[in-house]
């Protein structure tokens, strides 16, 4: 059995942020930080006070976290980059609201003595001595203490607090992992009972000494269970100021999903019943799990769910069968065709993420080449009037500044410049569309065209397949390259004018020409003859697409969403060189071109380079990062690699910024997580002039100092499928609508309530049916409520025993 817990954060916009700059304004960007980890950095929104990011994050937690804290911070070119506030939200704030937080919440100051982090090790005893109670304290050494000193590191020392009574240990200089292994003695003195405090200090020559963290322990803890163990470094208590809105305030999204996930044997009746719904008939079902939750979900549970059935069903090789069950469903009960996919409902949204699961690799190859160009070339373009600045292409002639008509016609060159190649590479790439695509396409095709076969609607099974290839993928992915992958920041302004007009030109066509020279947009009717001529084309490349034959391939558990052999991350890192003995660190590193994939590690000169070093995943036992004073360079991370049973070797890779750092971090976790054998701990420094930087241990062979992290990971589509965590996530599901399936199949064999009505979405779905049908459903609705019964009780068995196993405070190594 294990905890599944994700973190669902958006970062959506900040307002009235204070002026960091002589001209008046700022340049914001946030970090995301989870129990003192960067998991993301936002793009920085340059000469703002009021900036929109709309970024959001996936974190995938196996162990309990203790808070989440946001850092809004001023970019500058010279110096430092300026702090203006933070927010803090501590694990139960979170979880307060099943729904999360979504609100304004206002900045606070950063006060440097709550900027703790890290944990001590203890060993405590009280005894009995012929002069009276004596309580001896072992400290025997700390981990990841915050960086006090411009070195990245801390001089720390320890004080430990009994009654009146103090003592203090030495001072390690230059670390975050300091070994003391000291025994501190201190006797009992008239008086009652005190606690037990212990503080960390980092030591400074000059000025006064900086606060790292405490621990404390009340004196019935002392007598009854002495602490000896791990715990977390706390920060003074003080009551949290509050700035009233002086620092400006985020808007912000947050939901935590934190579930038990049982043993795989307790989730196969319900796997089967859910394999079983999409083999009967869809139009009559009501009581299968799938039609219960298509009546339940709302929102954005709806686009979770639709993310987990998707992936279960990938699993077990069904994800045809699924979407063709949703859209049959979701086709016959749509009368007008015009209206047909719009809503986000559970079959849209199945479909949109099935292809973003499946189809994300083809959609690079498809979009990436002029995605790139746009960005690098950083031309102005604008078809609208009333947004032109003809100020922005002045010439240096004697022509003086373009006339309006002078613009439209360069923005309209450079528009189909960029269109041309995008519809080219859409219409060719027929044969690099994933068959299990091409086959979703054809099934829904068939569905569409055999319920609306009328010549009027001749176009709708084309619809149907352009709105979700194009309205729902490509589009998208032209406005947002970063929330596809296709870029690492979000774009400029100028770019993302560009970017907008290229997903307008996209829709268009995906429409088929529909709505052309309708709406308030006529301003794009320069653009109109070269849509046009696409359209023709894009019917050919649909009819090619969906002319496919073949089933999908069964799947089982273990099943991935992409194939072990296809690239999942490739780019440029800087590699340190073997044991470069007399080199400088900054030409130790030096720059290769790596791709990941779910067999290698591989690297070259240049993409193009023949000749190629390899490290296989399977041979991965931990990837971490590495502490910036290591080889005084920063968004370095390291690969520590076994073979057999042979030493351990690290290679260190230097990223390009946080971002491309945390994302290679996940990648490479994600694809090792099956590994056995994983390291529980590892060095965050480097071994260098005969010691370790980060522990000051002088073996290369001392065990690691810092805990790994090994199941933090990123939500992205390249996520391993999880059978069991998705089936949870289904059940969890169905317990929302439980009351009301046994309402109205079981208690009231005449009653005319049904989901629908029991939610508020309609009239009931039972009416009408044929008695032999009530029955069967009756019988599916039963077999159900019995399968989620079972569950209920393996869930409190499993929680029995683990409350019988908790031993709160201490943590684990």
């Amino acid at each position: 059995m294990a905890k599944s817990s994700s973190l669902n954060v958006r970062v959506v916009e900040g307002r009235a942020l204070p002026a960091k700059d002589v001209s008046g304004s700022s340049d914001p960007y946030c970090i995301v930080k989870v129990d003192d980890e960067v998991v993301a950095r936002t793009a920085t929104i340059w000469r703002s006070l009021s900036p929109f990011w709309g970024e959001e994050y996936t974190v995938h937690l196996p162990l309990d976290f203790h808070h989440l804290a946001f850092y809004v911070l001023d970019e500058d070119t010279v110096g430092h980059d300026d702090i203006i506030g933070k927010i803090s939200l501590s694990r139960e704030a979170i979880a307060a609201d099943p729904r999360g937080i979504d609100s304004w919440i206002n900045l606070n100051r950063v006060d440097p003595d709550a900027e703790v982090q890290g944990e001590i090790c203890l060993a405590v005893q009280m005894l009995k001595e012929v002069r009276g109670r004596c309580l001896r304290c072992h400290v025997l050494q700390a981990r990841d203490l915050a960086p006090r000193d411009i070195s990245g590191t801390s001089d720390p020392f320890a004080r430990v607090f009994w009654g009146s009574q103090s003592l203090e240990t030495s001072t390690i200089k230059k670390t975050r992992f300091p070994h003391w292994d000291e025994v501190l003695e201190l006797w009992e003195l008239p008086g009652g009972p005190s606690p037990l405090r212990v503080e960390l200090w980092d030591w400074d020559l000059v000025g006064k000494n900086d606060f790292l963290g405490m621990v404390e322990f009340p004196p019935q803890v002392l007598q009854q269970d002495p602490p000896n163990g791990w715990f977390r470094l706390l920060p003074f208590p003080r009551a949290e100021e509050d700035s009233g809105g002086n620092l400006g305030a985020l808007r912000l999204t947050v939901r935590l999903t934190e579930d038990r996930v049982l043993p795989s044997q307790y989730y196969q009746p319900l796997m089967k019943l859910l394999m079983e719904s999409v083999l009967g008939p869809a139009k009559e079902d009501a009581a299968s799990p799938l039609a219960v939750l298509e009546e339940l979900t709302l929102g954005d549970c709806r686009q979770d769910l639709a993310t987990k059935l998707v992936k279960l069903f990938l699993g077990k090789g069904r994800a045809g069968p699924l979407l063709d069950y949703l859209t049959q469903r979701e086709v016959t009960r749509t009368t007008n065709p015009n209206t047909l996919f719009r809503s986000n409902s559970l079959a849209s949204k199945s479909m949109e993420q099935f292809m973003k699961l499946v189809g994300m690799p083809y959609l690079h190859e498809v979009l990436k080449p002029v995605i790139n160009r746009v960005f690098e070339e950083k031309k102005y373009i604008e078809l609208d009037p009333c947004k032109m600045d003809l100020g922005r292409t002045r010439r240096i002639s004697f022509k003086g500044t373009p006339s309006e008509d002078n613009l439209r016609e360069a923005s309209l060159g450079l528009l189909t410049g960029y269109l041309g190649p995008i519809v080219d590479a859409i219409v060719g790439s027929v044969g690099r569309c994933p068959p299990t695509m091409r086959l979703a396409f054809k099934q829904l095709h068939q569905c569409v065209e055999e319920h609306f076969p009328q010549a009027e609607h001749k176009d709708v099974k084309y619809l149907a397949i352009s709105g979700f290839l194009f309205l729902r993928f490509f589009a998208p992915a032209i406005l947002t390259p970063k929330l596809f992958d296709l870029r690492d920041q979000h774009a400029d302004p100028q770019t993302s004018r560009s970017l907008l007009l290229l997903a307008k030109a996209v829709q268009s066509i995906g429409n088929l020409g529909q709505q052309l020279g309708q709406g308030k947009e006529l301003w794009m009717a320069p653009l109109h003859p070269f849509l046009l001529q696409s359209i023709s084309r894009v019917r050919d490349f649909l009819d090619q697409l969906v002319d496919v034959n073949g089933e999908e391939e069964a799947g089982g558990p273990g099943r991935t969403v992409v194939p072990p052999s296809v690239t999942v991350r490739e780019g440029y890192l800087l590699k340190r060189k073997e044991e470069p003995a007399s080199l400088a660190t900054r030409f130790a590193f030096k720059k290769r071109y790596f791709w990941l994939s779910g067999e290698t590690l591989s690297y070259s000169k240049s993409p193009e380079w023949q000749t190629c070093s390899s490290i296989p995943v399977s041979h991965i036992r931990a990837v971490e990062r590495v502490d910036e004073g290591a080889f005084q360079l920063p968004h370095v991370m390291q690969v520590v690699s076994q073979e057999g049973a042979g030493a351990l070797h690290t290679t260190y890779l230097q990223c390009k910024n946080v971002n491309d750092l945390n994302q290679w971090l996940s990648a490479l976790r994600k694809a090792s997580a099956p590994n056995p054998d994983k390291l529980a701990a590892c060095h965050s420094g480097a071994f260098r002039s005969s010691r370790w930087t980060c522990c000051l241990q002088a073996e290369r062979s001392a065990a690691g100092c810092s805990r790994t992290h090994s199941a933090v990971t990123l939500g992205d589509w390249s996520d391993p499928l999880d059978p069991d965590a998705e089936t949870q996530m289904v059940y969890r599901q169905l317990l929302l609508g439980r009351n009301q399936l046994r309402m109205k199949f079981l208690e009231d064999s005449n009653t005319d309530t049904s989901l629908a009505a029991d939610t508020g979405k309609g009239p009931s779905t039972t009416k009408g049916a044929c008695p032999d049908a009530l029955v069967r459903q009756r019988k599916a609705a039963a077999h159900l409520l019995e399968v989620l019964a079972d569950l209920d009780r393996a869930h409190e068995e499993f929680q029995q025993q683990e409350q019988g196993k908790v031993a709160p405070g201490l943590l684990g190594p």
